[in-house]
């Protein structure tokens, strides 16, 4: 088919040889077969991005450099054009060259401190440099390395600081419980009532009487306890039929008595007992203090060996991690000699709901009833809600991997924060050694065992001696998240487990209001030490 068009005659033929003609004004005649316009709309489709791309990457290049401009780099247009420019190609290997040759070269301290603060300022040095159209490379490299490590040195120190200034939040006591356990051993001093007998002496047939809930609470925190024992009596169905021992050092024991022995707590009944006043036989005598010596010894070596580790520096400073009351957890059996059970309480605890049940609960024949961190998800698998076996013991290590424990390394390490002890069975055991044996290797061994602390080697001792109790009974971690309200509502026992405790400005807000809605806010001590406003 063929179209004609005559601008003189304006006149229009199509025929159907298959080519156009066209008559210029000019009269001359000139076809073009439009068969040959697809061929070449298709190479110019290809050609046109190409070279848009290649002059792109050009600019681009320009624009990486240190020049300003692409003269400084020499570019050359012409056959080279599609091929790149051998200036940058020499540049960017020069470049690189530079950097290997530099690499973990020493830099001098000053030139890291004179080094810019960042690549803005690194560029508009490089620019405003006299020798700026002959580089440097050498002085370049050596300019960013300097930067580079100065702003590793930056991250490094905020780091410190955010871990440093965390950590003294956490560990800091505040003006009012400081307050308040002077005001409390002034009191005792000064006070016959605040020095009366703990519990009265016509209790005193109860503190050995299995018939009675016998709880242990270890704490040189007297508010902490305030808000324990009241809490448990509050939540129990029957406190006639509790007896609270609470356990506490030489230093706060005069305060911890006067608070007690101000703020009766009936009918259930208290007893207040230091370390100091306990009358051992000398062979328990000898294995507690060989608990507490290895504990001095511990604290002593692990200043030496955190010195080059800036966390296990701020953990050496923690009071808790080698606190001997921490530790004596190990000896429930040797400091309640005439029990046979005791319900163990960390002193940041809640209790919401009656923990009788957890009294006469069966322990099929093992020495500890704890709650695993463990959920499930409905058609899934369980998981961990806290830290696993793993997370606490160094398995990486043969003396940790030759334990039987290593086949549940994955499986979730038990909660220390209320436990059922059957002290009967526990003394059938050499549970107590093992823990002491596991803190004198973790010290042999340089602390690679694992993470300093009373709990891992209690994971170790108590091994295949746990029975597993319903995840209801308790719930923690309330030091390090806020929980789901429906499980914080259900739960028997709620743990601050964690940094931010809720005697701290630091601790979540509800969670504080929690914890001190167990208060007395009438009380004289509380509010002139501005515990309660």
């Amino acid at each position: 088919m063929q179209f004609y068009f005559w601008p003189e005659e304006r006149r229009v033929t199509i025929s159907s040889v298959g080519s156009w003609e066209v008559m210029k004004l000019k009269g001359s005649n000139r076809r073009f077969s439009y068969r040959s316009v697809l061929p070449t709309v298709l190479i110019a489709g290809i050609l046109l991005p190409f070279l848009f791309i290649r002059a792109a990457f050009l600019a681009l290049d320009a624009g990486v450099s240190i020049c300003p401009s692409i003269s400084c780099l020499g570019w050359r247009f012409g056959p080279r054009f599609l091929r790149g420019s051998d200036a940058s190609r020499e540049f960017m290997m020069e470049l690189r060259r530079a950097y290997a040759e530099g690499a973990g070269g020493y830099i001098d301290p000053k030139v890291v401190e004179a080094a810019p603060d960042s690549l803005d300022d690194l560029i508009a040095e490089m620019r405003s440099s006299s020798s700026y159209q002959q580089l440097d490379i050498t002085t370049f490299v050596l300019k960013t390395r300097a930067m580079l490590m100065k702003m590793d040195h930056k991250v490094q120190l905020a780091r410190l600081r955010t871990l440093f200034y965390g950590h003294l939040a956490s560990i800091g006591i505040p003006k009012s419980l400081h307050c308040l356990g002077l005001r409390l051993t002034e009191e005792y001093l000064v006070n016959a009532l605040a020095r009366s007998s703990l519990p009265p002496p016509e209790y005193a047939s109860r503190l050995t009487n299995g018939s009675y809930i016998h709880f242990a609470l270890i704490t040189d925190n007297v508010l902490a306890a305030a808000v324990v024992v009241s809490s448990t009596i509050t939540s129990s169905a029957d406190p006639e039929k509790i007896v609270f021992h609470i356990i506490t050092d030489k230093k706060t024991y005069t305060a911890m008595h006067a608070w007690f022995a101000l703020n009766h707590v009936p009918p259930a009944i208290v007893e207040v007992k230091s370390l100091h006043q306990f009358d051992w036989p000398a062979h328990v005598n000898d294995m507690v203090m060989e608990t507490v010596e290895e504990i001095h010894k511990s604290s002593s070596a692990y200043h030496y060996y955190s010195r080059a580790d800036e966390y296990r520096r701020l953990e050496a400073l923690k009071p808790s991690t080698f606190s001997v009351l921490n530790y004596l957890r190990i000896h429930l059996p040797e400091l309640f000699p005439k029990l046979e059970r005791v319900i163990f309480l960390d002193d940041d605890v809640v209790v919401q709901q009656d923990l009788a049940p957890l009294w006469d609960l069966n322990l099929n024949g093992n020495v500890l009833g704890a709650v695993r961190a463990e959920e499930s998800d409905e058609g899934e698998d369980s998981h961990c809600i806290g830290k696993k076996l793993s997370d606490y013991l160094n398995f990486s290590n043969p003396m940790i991997s030759s334990l039987s424990l290593v086949s549940n390394r994955d499986q979730c390490a038990w909660l220390s924060g209320m436990n059922v002890c059957d002290l009967q069975a526990w003394r059938r055991t050499n549970i107590t050694q093992t823990s002491q044996h596991w803190l004198k290797h973790n010290r042999e061994s340089g602390f690679v065992l694992y993470d300093v602390g009373s709990l891992p080697p209690a994971l170790i001792a108590f091994e295949d001696q746990i029975q597993t109790i319903e995840p209801y009974w308790h719930l923690s971690g309330l030091g390090w998240r806020m929980p789901d309200p429906e499980l914080l509502e259900s739960a028997a026992v709620v743990h601050f487990s964690g940094p931010r405790k809720p005697w701290l400005e630091i601790g979540f807000p509800a969670l504080r209001e929690m914890w001190r809605a167990q208060f007395n806010h009438s009380n004289e001590f509380l509010r002139s030490c501005r515990v309660v406003e």
